[in-house]
């Protein structure tokens, strides 16, 4: 490996994630390591995230896509992240605010934009905000609906393939209403030694509804 190589952690990297496949292309510049409970094709290390088998401070970015719902104690997974990152490493996540249940018995938590900057209160933010807005949310919703009042999963993927154009409104809402009511968010952000605070986290949020 390259000495200037950089190593990049897939959390949830037993399948490709949304965007992330130009980062399967840089290699040798990158060096991917997904990360799963399950083995595939791109699992390179199969286990928990709340007890990563890596030395502290090893990894110079860490990804995490629709994994954080899944886990049953996110604050430990995100410690976890916090200690294999170098001093200045970088953490991606994404993670649901408004979905409903998907993975069954193995779905768990949400988050609004504040609640998931709280998560990641030990990293210094860079970017953060609505990965899939309200329209997004709302084609959930009349997917959901037509399944529960037909009791048929595919009543729903019929109404969600006929209501497809409903994510593209997400496009219309400015971020600071998407931040109220997406359906998922993301944060981008670096590895810090201090801690936001219960004050900091009201302060901080960044919707709509502002007094």
């Amino acid at each position: 490996m390259p000495d200037d190589c950089r190593r990049v952690l897939v959390i949830g990297g037993g399948t490709l994630g949304n965007g992330v496949d130009a980062l399967y292309r840089s290699a040798p510049d990158v060096e991917l390591i997904g990360m799963d409970l399950y083995a595939s094709d791109l699992t390179v290390v199969v286990a928990d995230g709340h007890a990563l088998p890596l030395a502290d401070g090893c990894i110079d970015a860490v990804i995490t896509q629709a994994v954080l719902e899944h886990v049953l104690d996110p604050g430990q997974v995100v410690a976890e992240i916090h200690r294999v990152l170098r001093d200045d490493g970088l953490v991606y996540a994404e993670t649901p605010f408004l979905q409903h249940v998907h993975a069954g018995a193995y779905d768990f938590t949400r988050f609004t934009a504040s609640g998931h900057r709280y998560l990641f209160r030990r990293f210094e933010q860079i970017d953060a905000g609505p990965v899939a807005g309200p329209g997004t949310q709302l084609l959930w919703s009349v997917d959901h609906l037509a399944r529960g009042l037909a009791r048929s999963q595919d009543a729903g993927r019929i109404v969600r393939a006929l209501f497809f154009w409903l994510r593209f409104l997400d496009r219309m809402v400015p971020r600071r209403y998407a931040n109220d009511c997406a359906s998922g968010v993301f944060f981008l952000g670096r590895r810090s030694e201090i801690e936001l605070t219960p004050r900091e986290i009201v302060d901080y949020y960044p919707g709509a509804q502002r007094g």
